[in-house]
């Protein structure tokens, strides 16, 4: 079974999607095969990726709801082996249809277990909030991502972040890991940058990621072209840094199974 992990953060305009977009396109480059799941209603991660949904055409939503099979809704992408579970305008609704559901918070859990085990990672790009889709994507996951960005903010919201992981750990996913966190949009030239990176270190030690994705252009670029910065611009800094955060993901992991 592929790894599932969710990229979350509720504070929105934390890096979410690009990291989402870009270490799934980092990882398929490399001989993966990868799966984006867009559990974000804005659709970002979907036209990141250069693929447009309907209302009508099958996406998460209509799997979700039981409308739709999930051949009917995986799409390829312009990368090779990245495949992409998208999200259209219908997931906002979605929340409140969900919530008489029986098991609502096991609904993208019970979807992606037949799923997984075509794909060696699956990532999922989650909404910025706490709400019921974020939910089920940390019951469906085994890790949790979380991009932080290095600004005076970058620490609010994080502590409610961690009580909802640790109260999903206890309820409905014991096995749930914090994978990591990256810091995002770090630039070299501001103080504050390099504070917030300092104090995120000597308060979270080891899981906190040695790669750091820098403030840059291309990343901020390619989404309007539907591209991963990685096809867009494979020589830019903010590339090569996806590129060695997905060398680190890969590497921790193989460390984690080691150990195990």
């Amino acid at each position: 079974m592929g790894r599932i992990i969710a990229v979350a953060n509720q504070k929105g305009g934390v890096g979410k999607t690009t990291t989402a977009v870009n270490l799934a396109a980092s990882l398929a480059l490399a001989g993966r095969e990868v799966l984006v799941v867009d559990v974000d209603p804005q659709g970002n991660a979907t036209s990141g990726l250069g693929v447009d949904l309907g209302p009508d055409d099958p996406s998460l939503y209509h799997l979700l709801i039981g409308q739709a099979r999930p051949e009917q809704a995986l799409r390829p992408t312009a990368v090779e082996r990245l495949t992409l579970l998208g999200s259209e305008v219908n997931l906002f609704g979605a929340e409140v249809e969900l919530a008489g559901m029986e098991g609502r918070e096991r609904l993208l859990k019970r979807l992606l277990e037949p799923l997984a085990a075509r794909f060696a990672y699956v990532f999922l790009d989650c909404p910025p909030s706490l709400g019921l889709l974020t939910l089920n994507a940390l019951t469906a996951c085994q890790g949790v991502l979380i991009p932080l960005q290095c600004e005076y903010y970058a620490l609010e919201g994080l502590t409610q972040l961690l009580h909802t992981i640790a109260r999903v750990r206890r309820t409905w996913n014991p096995t749930l890991v914090l994978e990591g966190i990256v810091l995002t949009m770090f630039d070299t030239r501001n103080n504050l940058s390099h504070q917030v990176a300092e104090d995120v270190r000597g308060h979270f030690k080891h899981l906190v990621f040695e790669t750091v994705i820098p403030r840059n252009v291309r990343l901020s670029e390619a989404p309007s072209f539907g591209q991963p910065v990685l096809t867009y611009d494979p020589r830019c800094a903010g590339a090569r840094a996806y590129l060695a955060l997905a060398r680190e993901l890969v590497s921790r992991r193989r460390s984690r199974e080691e150990a195990a």
